[in-house]
């Protein structure tokens, strides 16, 4: 897949749909694609035994009934934990899925993935080579992808065992040398903090071609002004709010954004 202006739509549902529902889970990416997603992101890191789960954090603590850091329990374990009740009752007993599983359900509801790479020190080879291991399965079917990370020595491994793969280079504060960056690791999309983006470092990035997404966007007003500079997409954890914008109607007051944990 090449990954450029006409792949990346302009609202991706950050973590599923995070204010809607639990993030990283297979209930998030169904509530991403209700609501009119057409891309989602998702974080995925390894287990002890080095199983790809979904999960943003280092530990279970914040978004399971777990404890602990996810790198020290086994996907057996991780299977048998509530994901969901911490969000709302409704959805108690959601578990969090692998990476094999949020796959399959983004072919069956017609998304786009972007998968973020987690790796704790010392793994990020290892969670490289089983991103690549799952997505270089003989006859899989897969959604359209990007695979993007703020750490570079994953990215460089995935460019090593996938150079098929499109790759995107997450920035918290985007470097006076992000071009050399992305171009020494092939990358073909650019992540920023909207919080830290400036008019004129995505008028530089846009002028070079690659599509420039900004994380994580709740507001309109914040959505709209981002379009204006030239920011490609938004992450947003109520993309409902933006694609509301985007279909040209008004709607019903969306309801009270609930906010992911900062990336």
């Amino acid at each position: 897949m090449r990954c450029d202006d006409s792949s990346l739509p302009p609202v991706i549902g950050h973590r599923g749909a995070a204010a809607r529902a639990p993030e990283n889970t297979l209930a998030a990416l169904r509530c991403a694609a209700a609501l009119g997603c057409r891309w989602v992101e998702f974080d995925v890191r390894l287990t002890g035994d080095g199983a790809l789960v979904l999960c943003h954090d280092p530990t279970l603590d914040r978004t399971t009934n777990g404890t602990g850091p996810v790198a020290a329990q086994t996907l057996a374990a991780i299977r048998q934990l509530d994901a969901g009740a911490r969000f709302a009752p409704k959805f108690a007993g959601e578990r969090m899925p692998a990476l094999d599983e949020a796959l399959a359900l983004c072919v069956e509801l017609g998304l786009g993935a972007d998968i973020e790479v987690k790796a704790e020190r010392g793994r990020a080879y290892a969670t490289a080579a089983a991103v690549a291991a799952t997505l270089r399965q003989p006859g899989a079917k897969l959604p359209a992808l990007l695979v993007s990370s703020f750490a570079l020595p994953v990215l460089a491994a995935v460019r090593a065992l996938a150079p098929q793969l499109p790759l995107g280079v997450l920035f918290r504060q985007v470097p006076r040398g992000w071009r050399e960056v992305a171009r020494h690791l092939g990358c073909v999309a650019i992540g920023a903090d909207q919080r830290r983006l400036t008019s004129r470092r995505a008028a530089a990035i846009r002028a070079t071609g690659y599509p420039l997404a900004a994380y994580t966007v709740n507001d309109l007003a914040r959505a709209r002004l981002l379009y204006t500079w030239g920011v490609t997409s938004v992450f947003s954890d109520a993309p409902d709010i933006i694609l509301r914008e985007n279909a040209g109607h008004r709607a019903a007051r969306p309801a009270p954004v609930r906010e992911a944990a900062l990336r």
